[in-house]
């Protein structure tokens, strides 16, 4: 798999010239940050062009649920492109359709109607769409504002960083967020103090009301947030919510694109707290990431208000929704979930995982670690942990950390917040090389700092 030094080289040129990688510098940036070349992989390992191998500690994207390397889902792929590669207008693939009945038996609300996307993003902002024509087609047509929390990550596309993760980047790089978005807070205290009064849930019932519930058409919310740190919510925080939601006629929406699929234990997040959300969104689990597909599931509820009279169309069109290679990647995909107990096997990993990271609270900046709830974790890292004093940007945590991660070849996010999510084939022995990895990569950051 390695590659010579002349087209290593050549690469390297390229991707200076031409490429432009995601969340980093257009062009060169400097040797440690630069982008890493690989072309192999196997369930949890990543071979790159130089003939090293990694350790995936963040699962590609959160995404690679089954791992890479699987037979199975390129054949099913191979064989769906044999047939038809594309749905002409008006038109749906058998696979589509089989896809569409697979994920609904497996919903909270057995009677949903799935709406195909391309990815993450476009499933949330046609759930957005769709909750305020839900409301519009039961005649509220003020229903527009959708509440949200502060610090959560639902997308890239405008709408989506409106909601909550990336308003200070929308305010100074894009320009002003879309207007009715309204934020509340995370559920981030319990994990850390053990404390819980619920009012990050009941500050829900008090901005609706301050909003007026006419007004306000959903909110969205993730099960476990990934990007405010990875805190469980208190067992009766979702519960909760789901009260409040009834009471003002409000919709909830879950967005499931990361908790999907196995990550937390459960087929999808909700399971734990035995909520059943009115529309959730669905993406990288559903292929593993092996093809870019997306869903927006609505229950029997939210999809029953778009039968009948054809002013009740909802007039909403993703070019590449449903693509049939796409949705046969996702249907081989969910039947190695089942057939191979993926999501027990996550439950099991998950709960030693958890267990072995905290033997890191041994060094002097983990100041909590979170997780317990299959195999999504976080490690926090203070400067002062008694005081919860977090590291200043001028301290270089963040590149100090990606440098020793490099150096032991863990592919993963350097942050104050170390998020741990490996695919969900992972063993026991891969979780003790992993954390063994990052015991000698907090130990020596800790001499760094």
């Amino acid at each position: 798999m390695k590659l010579s030094g002349e087209e290593i080289e050549n690469l390297q040129t390229d991707s200076e010239n031409h490429f432009w990688p995601h969340g980093r510098l257009a062009g060169q940036v400097p040797p440690i940050r630069s982008i890493k070349f690989v072309n192999h992989a196997k369930g949890v390992w990543v071979g790159d062009v130089k003939g090293n191998k990694w350790i995936d500690v963040l699962s590609g994207l959160w995404l690679k649920n089954v791992g890479y390397g699987r037979e199975e889902i390129v054949e099913a792929v191979y064989s769906q492109m044999k047939e038809i590669t594309f749905s002409p207008i008006s038109t749906a693939s058998p696979s589509t359709i089989r896809l569409s009945a697979k994920i609904a038996s497996l919903s909270p609300d057995k009677q949903s109607r799935v709406y195909f996307v391309s990815g993450g993003s476009e499933a949330i902002e046609t759930s957005l769409k769709m909750a305020k024509n839900y409301h519009l087609n039961n005649g509220d047509s003020n229903k527009w504002k959708i509440i949200s929390r502060r610090g959560s990550y639902h997308g890239a596309t405008h709408a989506c960083m409106s909601l909550g993760g990336a308003v200070a980047s929308a305010t100074y790089n894009f320009g002003p967020p879309m207007p009715g978005n309204i934020h509340i807070s995370q559920p981030n205290g319990c994990s850390i103090d053990g404390n819980c009064n619920l009012q990050c849930a009941y500050e829900l019932d008090k901005v609706i009301e301050h909003e007026g519930a006419s007004t306000v058409a959903a909110f969205i919310g993730e099960p476990i947030s990934a990007a405010a740190g990875i805190h469980i919510p208190h067992p009766d925080y979702w519960p909760t919510i789901r009260e409040i939601c009834n009471k003002h006629n409000v919709l909830l929406i879950c967005d499931e694109v990361i908790t999907g699929f196995g990550r937390t234990g459960k087929m999808f997040a909700t399971e734990h707290w035995g909520i059943i959300p009115d529309i959730y969104t669905i993406a990288k689990g559903l292929t593993s990431g092996y093809l870019p597909i997306g869903a927006a599931v609505a229950s029997k509820k939210v999809s029953d208000a778009f039968l009948g009279d054809e002013n009740l169309v909802f007039k909403h069109l993703i070019t590449f929704g449903g693509n049939p290679a796409s949705s046969a990647a996702g249907l081989a995909n969910i039947k190695i979930i089942e057939e191979e107990n993926i999501v027990e096997n996550a439950a099991n990993m998950g709960d030693y995982l958890f267990q072995k990271l905290q033997s890191l609270y041994k060094h002097d900046i983990v100041g909590d670690i979170r997780g317990g709830k299959g195999l999504i974790a976080a490690v926090e890292l203070f400067k002062n942990i008694d005081t919860k004093e977090k590291f200043t940007k001028d301290s270089g945590l963040i590149d100090k950390l990606e440098t020793l991660m490099t150096e032991n070849q863990l592919l993963g996010r350097a942050a104050d917040v170390i998020p741990i999510a490996p695919p969900l084939c992972i063993n026991e022995r891969e979780v003790d090389y992993l954390v063994d990895k990052l015991d000698l990569i907090i130990s020596r950051l800790v001499k760094m700092l």
